[in-house]
């Protein structure tokens, strides 16, 4: 696999409008994302935004932005005009969408994001931690996943992703973790389809990959990485970040 790291990044945030330049610790939120996706050292990274705000910002950290049409509706529409502006020539055949509003994730992450992909069959691959508690798993805004992992696997197919609770019975949660990564030509496939039915009824953009027939492959890791959604969110943030600096 030759990866390439893309992190979308819009300042019209219904919730919390400008997160991506948000103070943290000294710096935009973005700076972290950006930083944390470099260490990974797994391929070339960059910004893609509409906002010349925030690529500026990006710039000016010593990193690469692209800027991408403000009509595009979704952050997966946005990697995929900046990869055409990248890499015309198609050299990178994988592509990993890393959120701009998960600034503490651990760079190892976008290397377990990848393991999937090992599978010829996998066209996308994405992350998955368990479940903690009964507030987790009752949380609308907490995405779980119907999977099951054979005893010692690390990696195990999705079937579904809800916002409530699933699968029904005893047996551990999977919470999702909205990092993908996708073979070049399945992005390709994915930006070209229209919004499918399950997607508008549960708000969840990965069920019209599961729609359409492509294959999703989920690989574990321990905890999931905070995302910042909320003015509380991004309190939360500063305190975990702060004392990290």
């Amino acid at each position: 696999m030759n990866p390439i790291v893309l992190i979308p990044a819009r300042m019209a945030s219904t919730r919390l409008p400008g997160k991506p330049l948000a103070d943290i610790a000294g710096r935009p939120m973005i700076v972290h994302v950006l930083d944390r996706a470099r260490a990974a050292d797994i391929g070339p990274v960059a910004v893609a935004t509409a906002d010349r705000d925030i690529a500026d910002v990006v710039e000016r950290a010593g990193g690469t932005a692209v800027l991408t049409d403000p009509a595009l509706p979704s952050g997966s529409d946005r990697i995929w005009q900046a990869l055409q502006q990248l890499d015309p020539q198609g050299l990178h055949d994988t592509v990993i969408n890393l959120q701009g509003d998960l600034p503490g994730v651990d760079p190892q992450n976008l290397r377990d994001v990848l393991r999937p992909l090992a599978d010829a069959q996998t066209d996308i691959a994405t992350l998955v931690a368990p479940v903690r508690d009964g507030a987790e798993a009752a949380a609308q805004s907490v995405v779980k996943v119907a999977c099951t992992f054979a005893p010692d696997a690390q990696v195990a197919r999705a079937l579904y992703f809800s916002r409530l609770p699933i699968p029904w019975g005893d047996g551990p949660l999977w919470h999702h973790i909205g990092i993908y990564a996708y073979r070049r030509a399945a992005l390709a496939c994915f930006v070209s389809l229209p919004e499918s039915g399950l997607e508008k009824r549960e708000k969840l953009e990965q069920l019209r990959a599961l729609e359409a027939g492509l294959t999703m492959g989920c690989a574990r890791i321990t905890t999931a990485p905070f995302g910042v959604d909320t003015p509380a969110d991004l309190e939360r943030a500063r305190a975990a970040l702060g004392n990290m600096a």
